[in-house]
């Protein structure tokens, strides 16, 4: 703007041409530009204001504003009517399990259940006072009377080895626990027995052992000196019911057993000492004796 003005006013000084100043209200007068215009100078007052001019047309409508900040909360309205009831949902999952609630009223006494199972045993508990002496017992010792024994000889000489010997000469057998035919005494009666046997040998000299479930007890050796000798042992054993005794020869060739009914005999013998005690008392508990 400012160069404009300078390019002008540089014209008309060097044209010569006078500026005529033609505003409303101000003198006429030639004047000649020497120099560019100076800056311009402060704005003057306001003026009035003027008319209010016509109303223009209506323009079309702005934009919608932003949305406003919520609100505050209203009031709680009155409850509206109750709804019909809708359909039955599927079943949820089981919730935790709820605080226990305050102990209720006592119920009636109800009817007496049958009696459990017995429990498992306790502690033992502390040694009771002794009792009182209680009446005298009935003694039934006499009417148990438990015997099984046996003696048995044999007919012939030098049996085979390594099997129960047959002595099939019986001279006792209290009970029938021992069998002729078979050589062996099988016990019926759990208890403390006695066994011994007296062998008469000839001509060989003489390994015999006696036997008790298949293992020997006893051994004893013989050796023949050219004459009748006898060779003899004995033992005392614990035996169950079922258990078996018999003798035999250990030792192949050392058989020197020798028998004759007319001047020489082998003997096999055994008799029950004492009962088993447990045996015993079970028996006087049943009585069946």
């Amino acid at each position: 703007m400012f160069a404009l003005l300078y390019f002008t006013s540089f014209a008309i000084y060097t044209s010569g041409q006078p500026l005529h100043n033609q505003f409303k209200g101000e003198n006429s007068y030639t004047r000649y530009i020497c120099s560019i215009p100076g800056l311009p100078g402060p704005a003057g007052p306001p003026g009035a204001n003027g008319l209010p001019g016509p109303h223009g047309r209506i323009g079309l409508p702005g934009r919608d504003g932003r949305d406003g900040r919520k609100g505050e909360k209203g009031e709680k309205g009155n409850a509206g009517f109750r709804g019909k009831t809708g359909s039955l949902g599927a079943t949820g999952e089981k919730g935790d399990q709820g605080e226990i609630g305050k102990k209720g009223p006592t119920g009636l006494v109800g009817a007496k259940g049958d009696v459990g199972p017995v429990g498992p045993a306790g502690p033992k508990g502390n040694k009771g006072d002794r009792g009182e002496p209680g009446a005298p017992g009935v003694c039934k010792c006499g009417r148990i009377v438990l015997k099984s024994a046996f003696s048995v000889g044999i007919t012939t000489s030098y049996p085979q080895e390594r099997l129960p010997i047959v002595f099939n000469k019986v001279l006792f057998n209290e009970g029938e626990h021992y069998s002729p035919s078979t050589g062996k005494f099988v016990c019926a009666i759990p208890g403390i027995y006695y066994f011994s046997y007296d062998i008469t040998l000839a001509n060989k000299h003489l390994a015999i052992g006696l036997v008790h479930n298949g293992k020997y007890r006893i051994k004893t050796f013989d050796a023949n000196t050219g004459n009748h000798d006898v060779a003899s042992g004995s033992t005392v054993i614990y035996l169950q019911p079922e258990d078996e005794v018999w003798l035999e020869i250990f030792y192949t060739d050392q058989n020197g057993l020798f028998a004759d009914p007319t001047w020489a005999d082998s003997l096999f013998s055994g008799f029950l000492l004492y009962v088993d005690t447990d045996y015993l008392d079970a028996l006087s508990d049943d009585d069946e004796l």
